[in-house]
């Protein structure tokens, strides 16, 4: 069984989506359409926008979503998924991909999510920070023991977890992982808490858009990240949808939920190629591959 994966937030670059704009009149389509829906020019941003302008939130997550989503709908018949999963933002692109929401109305939720989450991250300094080489329990314990607003954030892979909180908290808590011996407890340069009970502002404000737009069956099963398990139900699927913005992200948890039920090869659809590099050291005796208009 084939499996589709689509990335987060961190996977975009600089000409992204270019190619498939030029040589796809389909993609050409749907970004012109992306720039209608949201009303500025994202496609001009995407294809000459530097690393840095890519990295503003309102603009990031809107472009990984289409970059994700146009390269699914361009790849027409060959697009023949399982199962699917999305990491944090991805969820949405494996949703439109797998037919639970429409593309726009995708987009439009994917924008309202990007500048309610750059809201809550100016209420509080808040920050988030990448651990490696310790145990996942042990991380998850050592930040319960923190004191102030520190969790586990991303269950990227064994031994790659990444923390989520206060600056104060989350340093706190890197200095007591870093005592415990993980290889390494750096902080990211990112704008806020994902993943943590700080993005409850912006959970609360995409509530009500999430339940005003529709979703219907998927044609396949979807590996939501609040779960690690297959989801067919539509309302549950917004139910997952809302509370993800403030639980972890269970990555390890679904890829082996999935190879459990079947899947053995795994494509990745959209910019980069991090999920590829985790399904690996997740399960290494299944396959992975690129999504491209050539397959």
């Amino acid at each position: 069984m084939t499996a589709y994966v689509f990335p987060g937030q961190g996977a975009q670059f600089p000409t992204m989506g270019q190619d498939l704009f030029e040589t796809s009149t389909h993609a050409r389509a749907l970004f012109e359409q992306a720039n209608d829906v949201l009303g500025f020019d994202i496609t001009k941003i995407m294809f000459e926008g530097s690393a840095e302008d890519l990295k503003e939130t309102r603009v990031t997550q809107p472009a990984v979503f289409l970059h994700s989503t146009i390269m699914a709908k361009v790849m027409g018949a060959k697009f023949k998924p399982d199962m699917v999963a999305g990491h944090s933002l991805g969820e949405f692109s494996a949703l439109v991909a797998s037919e639970a929401m429409a593309f726009d109305d995708g987009l439009r939720l994917v924008y309202q999510r990007a500048q309610a989450m750059q809201k809550a991250c100016e209420l509080q300094p808040s920050t988030m920070a990448a651990v490696l080489g310790l145990d996942d329990a042990l991380v998850t314990k050592t930040c319960e023991e923190i004191q102030g607003i520190v969790v586990a954030a991303n269950y990227n892979c064994p031994g790659q977890l990444v923390i989520s909180g206060s600056v104060e908290a989350v340093t706190l808590a890197c200095d007591r992982l870093k005592e415990l011996g993980a290889r390494r407890a750096l902080i990211l340069p990112v704008g806020g808490a994902f993943h943590s009970p700080l993005m409850a502002p912006a959970q609360e404000q995409l509530a009500a858009a999430i339940k005003d737009t529709h979703f219907a069956t998927p044609i396949c099963p979807v590996y939501q990240n609040v779960s690690a398990r297959a989801v067919l139900d539509p309302k549950l699927i917004q139910e997952n949808l809302v509370t993800q913005l403030t639980a972890p992200v269970k990555w390890t948890q679904s890829i082996k939920a999935m190879v459990a039920d079947g899947a053995h090869h795994f494509v990745e659809v959209g910019p980069g190629n991090v999920l590829q590099g985790l399904v690996k050291k997740i399960e290494p005796a299944v396959t992975t591959a690129k999504g491209s208009i050539d397959d």
